[in-house]
């Protein structure tokens, strides 16, 4: 059951890949989508014998790396924390896969577009399924791959193009660093699997390393070296400039990431290392301090997009931020918790865009939309509930697992606790307002678009149909059902899959927060949502005073243009690379120092020294018979020198050399005509 559950999908990815020509769009369509169902059902499985039964499974197929330093096993860890990450990837993954089928319908390449989203599953699978940090590794760079092939599926697109290439180098960044954090595993470890080295971190506690005459404890060391790897993949502030660019891939493929694989997989590698982290409060606080920033500064940017997926897509890492910086205030669980929450509404949320998008013939900015309730009121009508839930209304998903972040983080009593706090809370009620404000600009305001396109805006009740009705059912009770059993006060449904230091064990904090602080967030939500609905409805007129004042245009620009990330690191970084690029790497290294050493020097020394020969072909015997008493008096110096140096100092053999060097000399400086 468990070996079939990690390789259905790349079952179904290696036939529609191979045979996709010979079994046609439908073919393709039908096998990606049965893989992945009967995938969710095995996950169905396994998350009630290992998360409900409580009985962990351990595979090993087959030794990778054996050697006398090193033991590398491919092998399968199914606990409490994988069998949940493989329930949201499987079921949001299956999910869109059955609404690809009629979205991507039109598209001759469907087969190659299904096979690259069962591609993607799979490395999700290996990743979230791994029992060391090599495998979880593969699985880690495989959807690295998987979402440049996705994010560029319409290659001839050169927005697409750029987009899939910048994802890929700004994830290099965080790839590279979780490299480094591997490396440091092993070479203090000896050993990459979980299990070893959960056991000997604590021998590693205190131990130091020596750097630029600095201390660094090994284990703050890994620990900020894994984070930085989290921040690339996750999006976090710094490297979070691929994920709004990565929208110029087909919509289907922006739910998937977004929801369910690419972006979870940092948050998943940082709860998967709860051992390193707990053991390394210093990694904690980068992790604290990054996550809350990050949620503050993607719901501000988020205020004032106009492009509908991108709005959505800022979000996603303002609620990436929330699931860091609650695993760093130690509450791994919560933190996967909401992650488990925000992947179904998100994905509705996605799904519900796309069908709008779908319906107003591939428009995507919103000041171009309006009026569309009325058109397509059943897409209205999921999408409001994914925005509720993502805004944390009261008792639907995002309710349960947002709000006690946020009471978790106060209930810390520390700088960290509450600098998170009230970033947070101010997140969210900037969440409320730009949620709101997508679906008065989408549906409630008067139309803006084009009469043709509004006119003629329709909904399809098929595929599409079904994956958002069976998306919008979790999105409003899965935070109800799943909360005491997964986070509750008492629970130990995650048992040894998480580790949690007692020390820093404070569930039971929430529960004495005042009052006060508890409500204030879901308060600001409200009070967001209701202010955006009012200004946009029937006071736009105070919206557009507020733009075009001095202060307003220049807040405007900036949260426009993202703070101006883009901008510098264009100039400050870009720049420098192209020019290092080309005038160092290219000029001087290699069209310079390599081809000299390489052949193009091989061949121009080649060709001078061949040309100094043919001049010395002059055809002239006196010359010839100069040149072979030469050589000969070459010789016998040379043998005169080893006897004078051997025996006694005779000057005899320097003089023969003196004068034999005196006409090799004189006999260039002699023009010599044939006779």
């Amino acid at each position: 059951m468990y070996i079939p559950l990690v390789f259905l999908s790349f079952f179904g990815f290696s036939v529609t890949g191979l045979f996709g020509r010979h079994i046609g769009p439908k073919g393709a369509a039908i096998i990606t989508t049965s893989c992945l169902i009967l995938t969710f059902f095995l996950s169905v499985f396994a998350f009630y014998e290992v998360g409900l039964m409580g009985s962990p499974v351990y595979i090993r197929l087959a030794p990778w790396v054996s050697s006398e330093v090193l033991l590398i096993n491919w092998g399968f860890q199914f606990d409490s924390l994988t069998v949940i990450m493989c329930m949201v990837v499987t079921s949001v993954s299956s999910l869109v896969h059955l609404y690809s089928i009629e979205y991507m319908s039109h598209d001759p390449h469907l087969p190659r577009f299904m096979s690259y989203l069962s591609l993607f599953t799979f490395f999700m699978l290996i990743l979230v399924t791994a029992d060391n940090y090599i495998q979880m590794f593969l699985g880690w760079e495989g959807i690295g791959l998987a979402s440049y092939l996705l994010i560029n599926f319409w290659f001839t697109r050169v927005q697409a193009n750029k987009a899939a290439i910048k994802a890929m180098i700004v994830n290099r960044i965080g790839d590279f660093c979780l490299i480094i954090a591997i490396l440091t595993l092993y070479v203090n470890f000896k050993a990459v699997d979980y299990a070893t080295v959960a056991s000997l971190a604590p021998f590693f506690k205190t131990q130091t390393v020596n750097f630029l005459n600095m201390d660094f404890n090994i284990l703050s060391l890994i620990c900020v070296f894994l984070f930085l790897g989290a921040v690339g993949k996750s999006a976090q502030l710094g490297l979070h400039t691929w994920l709004p660019d990565a929208m110029e891939g087909p919509t289907p493929v922006s739910a998937l990431i977004h929801a369910a694989t690419l972006v979870t997989a940092g948050v998943f590698l940082i709860a998967r290392s709860s051992f390193l982290y707990e053991l390394a409060p210093n990694g904690l606080e980068l992790v604290t301090v990054l996550g809350a920033c990050t949620a503050f500064f993607a719901s501000s940017v988020g205020l004032l997009q106009n492009d509908l997926k991108r709005v959505i897509a800022y979000s996603t890492c303002s609620q990436l931020g929330y699931m860091v910086f609650a695993c760093g205030l130690s509450d791994y669980a919560v933190g996967i918790f909401h992650l488990a929450n925000h992947a179904v509404f998100k994905a509705l949320l996605f799904l519900g865009a796309g069908m709008v998008i779908h319906a107003v013939n591939d428009e995507q900015d919103m000041r171009k939309m309006g009026g569309l309730k009325k058109l397509v009121p059943f897409t209205y009508s999921v999408m409001t509930i994914a925005s509720l839930a993502l805004i944390g209304f009261p008792f639907l998903a995002g309710f349960y697992s947002k709000d006690l972040v946020l009471e978790l983080a106060y209930g810390r009593f520390t700088s960290l606790g509450h600098f998170s706090y009230y970033l947070g809370t101010f997140g969210a009620f900037l969440t409320a307002f730009y949620s709101t404000r997508l679906a008065c600009l989408t549906f409630l305001v008067k139309p803006n678009g084009v009469r043709p396109v509004i006119g003629y805006a329709h909904e399809t009740f098929s595929y599409m149909f079904i994956a958002l009705c069976v998306l919008a059912i979790p999105s409003i009770f899965v935070g109800f059902w799943a909360k005491d059993m997964i986070v509750g006060v008492g629970s130990d449904f995650f048992g040894a899959a998480i580790y949690n230091n007692p020390k820093t064990l404070h569930i039971f904090d929430a529960e004495f927060v005042e009052f006060f602080y508890k409500s204030l967030p879901v308060t600001l939500s409200l009070f967001g949502a209701s202010l955006s609905f009012v200004l946009y409805n029937f006071q736009s007129s105070i919206l557009f005073n507020i733009k075009v004042s001095s202060l307003g245009r220049k807040v405007y620009t900036f949260l426009n243009k993202k703070w101006f990330f883009d901008k510098l690191y264009n100039e400050l970084f870009g720049q420098f690379f192209f020019k290092f690029g080309y005038t160092i790497s290219y000029k001087s290294v290699d069209r310079g120092a390599f081809e000299i050493m390489g052949p193009a020097g091989l061949s121009s020394v080649a060709s001078s020294v061949a040309h100094q020969l043919h001049k010395a072909q002059t055809g002239s015997l006196y010359h010839y018979t100069l040149l072979i008493l030469t050589v000969v008096a070459l010789i016998l110096s040379m043998r005169q020198i080893w006897l004078m140096f051997e025996y006694s100092v005779d000057y005899r053999g320097l003089v023969l050399l003196l004068i034999t060097s005196f006409l090799i000399l004189s006999s260039k400086n002699k023009v010599f005509y044939k006779t």
